[in-house]
């Protein structure tokens, strides 16, 4: 089960659009590091619930890469 935030809002970042064309990985700890407390991870044409989760981001990666990204 996902781990709900401590927090309602999500930490303030840059905007999501700053994370596409970095590596999953090091995206993924610089999310965490930001603040973030759930990071997503997924491939691209993953098939997902449309719930909004605060305090979530998400990345769809493609060959290792962020190639989108959005909150919630």
């Amino acid at each position: 089960m996902t781990p709900m935030p401590s927090s309602s809002v999500p930490p303030e970042d840059v905007p999501p659009e700053s994370y596409v064309g970095l590596p999953s990985g090091p995206a993924e700890q610089l999310a965490r590091d930001r603040g973030w407390h759930v990071v997503r991870s997924l491939p691209p044409g993953s098939i997902i619930t449309m719930e909004y989760l605060e305090g979530r981001i998400n990345f769809e990666v493609r060959d290792g890469t962020v190639t989108r990204c959005w909150l919630g």
